[in-house]
């Protein structure tokens, strides 16, 4: 067969073919442009009240002795700073590496309180305040010799719950010399740390109770105005037993605490070996707050505080979701389910010099820090950062992913997310998904409009986190996930990765007429937009 015999048949099949792709392409766009934009629709002068601003009551810390280095204080000053958190909670205060508790040969309590006293000295030295959890058992005063983690906290009951009450008692009268009775009215005491895990409580949840008994007889012997509560159990656990308790024996409580992880299965893995999945119900984590919330307040006493000492989409220090762009979208999106049912949620936690695992040996190792190890913001960091940005009065807004809020000087802040859980399902752990480069597939746009808005010029600026935007753990794949990181790369990480605006502009509002933005988003961004009054 000639060749020129093939042409028509070719130009045919050629017709055929672009006819097929314009379809295509036609069809696609049509579906693009019929996809409803979703929007943001508020009035300027449509008020809800003061903006909640439990978000940041409270953050974690690893272990009290952490808080002894140099670095930490540094991290923790800078996230005070950008995030305002008031209180801090940590775990070990009583550990025998903070040098608490000891006994001389006859048996008597040594008490000694220096170690305590730098830490909680620079915590009031940067504003902020102790949500101090009692534990774990000093080893003079210890039962028996189960530990936890690599700084070997003793999780034993005490041999002696008199010389438990007399240590928590001298403890908080130091505390009171020091400080002040005001400051200390308005800290909280919270007794130990989830002892309905048998890592962490080798008792029962009778001794339990009883070492909650004897701790707030100690705290309110010195003042009756000092909180004191509990039980700071995993995934809500034993919360009206706890109320219960305390009712039938005269016990004194003033708040609950509790715990909630986003994943499905487990409460305890401090390496992350046995893999975890994050849980596909909408409603996880923030469904245990609105249920604990619903058992306080069918109790009979319904009124007391709630606070959730830890929380964070995974319960441990190796999974990677903690430093990808996911996290940032996750948090604010259970925030807002949660709304007003708790007084606290505490992020556990602020920082990767975090040692419950031992020390971590790479840069980027799944840690529950807002920062790296050696500073690096991750795009959690950036969702508490934007939330600190926020105006003190809130606008009326239907939209389930927004907050809309303005200040008394006129400004005005929109800060709006998508929440995509983009995770396959249980075949797949978070330490095999996480760690991969996860490009975000566009959610179309929103549009937002500001009614009756005054007058006048404003700045814009617009901020960004998500795939490639304030995601230092992408940059840090980019340049091909060394196992240690130069100075110069943690630096042009830092560079990169900085938190500014990616849109700076002026505008005028006209009189009766509208502020609108239409706005590009993707799976799991999250877009702050601020606009000043000039």
């Amino acid at each position: 067969m000639s060749r020129s015999s093939l042409l028509p048949e070719r130009r045919h099949y050629l017709i055929i073919v672009v006819v097929w792709l314009l379809a295509g392409s036609a069809i696609a766009q049509k579906m693009k442009v019929s996809q409803p934009a979703r929007s943001i629709r508020v009035d300027f002068n449509a008020t809800t009240g003061q903006l909640n601003t439990m978000f940041k009551e409270c953050v974690g810390a690893g272990r009290a002795n952490e808080g002894l280095r140099a670095d930490w204080q540094q991290q923790l000053a800078y996230v005070k700073k950008e995030c305002d958190f008031k209180f801090i909670r940590m775990h070990g205060l009583l550990t025998d590496d903070m040098a608490v508790y000891t006994q001389d040969k006859d048996g008597n309590p040594l008490y000694n309180y220096m170690y305590i006293d730098v830490l909680f000295d620079f915590l009031h030295s940067i504003g902020m305040k102790p949500f101090v959890e009692l534990g774990f058992m000093p080893g003079a005063l210890a039962s028996g010799n189960k530990t936890i983690f690599w700084w070997r906290g003793n999780v034993t009951p005490p041999r002696d719950y008199e010389k438990w009450e007399a240590l928590i008692k001298n403890l908080v009268q130091h505390f009171t010399e020091r400080y002040g009775e005001e400051e200390v009215k308005s800290w909280y005491f919270e007794v130990w740390n989830e002892p309905n895990l048998d890592g962490f409580w080798a008792g029962t949840q009778e001794e339990y109770f009883k070492l909650y008994k004897h701790a707030a007889h100690a705290i309110k012997s010195i003042n009756q105005s000092y909180r004191v509560g509990g039980p700071g159990t995993a995934g809500a656990a034993w919360e009206p037993e706890m109320i219960d308790f305390c009712v039938r024996n005269n016990v004194p409580i003033d708040f609950v605490s509790t715990h909630a992880y986003g994943v499905k299965q487990g409460f305890l893995d401090e390496f992350g070996n046995s893999g975890t999945v994050l849980d596909k119900n909408p409603m996880s984590v923030s469904g245990d707050v609105l249920q604990s919330r619903k058992e306080i307040s069918a109790s009979a006493k319904p009124n007391l505080e709630l606070h959730y000492t830890e929380w964070s989409a995974s319960y441990t220090p190796a999974d990677p979701i903690h430093d990808s762009y996911h996290e940032a979208s996750y948090i604010l999106q259970k925030l807002k389910q949660v709304g007003t049912a708790a007084n606290s949620m505490s992020y556990w936690v602020f920082t990767d010099i975090f040692e419950e695992p031992g020390p971590r040996y790479t840069p980027f190792h799944g840690g529950f820090g807002l920062l790296t190890t050696q500073g690096i913001n991750k795009p959690a960091f950036y969702a508490y950062q934007f939330l600190n940005r926020l105006g003190n009065i809130e606008l009326a807004n239907k939209d389930e992913s927004s907050i809309v809020t303005k200040s008394n000087n006129g400004d005005v802040q929109v800060l709006l997310w998508d929440f995509t859980n983009t995770h396959p399902g249980d075949s797949v752990h978070n330490q095999k998904y996480y760690i991969r480069d996860l490009p975000a597939k566009s959610k179309g746009f929103v549009n937002v409009q500001i009614n009756n808005i005054p007058e006048g010029n404003y700045a814009i600026e617009i901020y960004k986190v998500g795939y490639r935007s304030n995601d230092a753990y992408t940059t840090y794949l980019s340049i091909g996930k060394p196992a240690q990181l130069t100075q110069q790369q943690v630096e042009q990480i830092k560079k990169q990765n900085d938190g500014s605006p990616f849109i700076k502009e002026i505008v005028h509002v006209k009189a009766a007429l509208p502020f609108s933005r239409q706005l590009d988003i993707r799976e799991n961004d999250v877009l702050l937009l601020k606009m000043t009054k000039l």
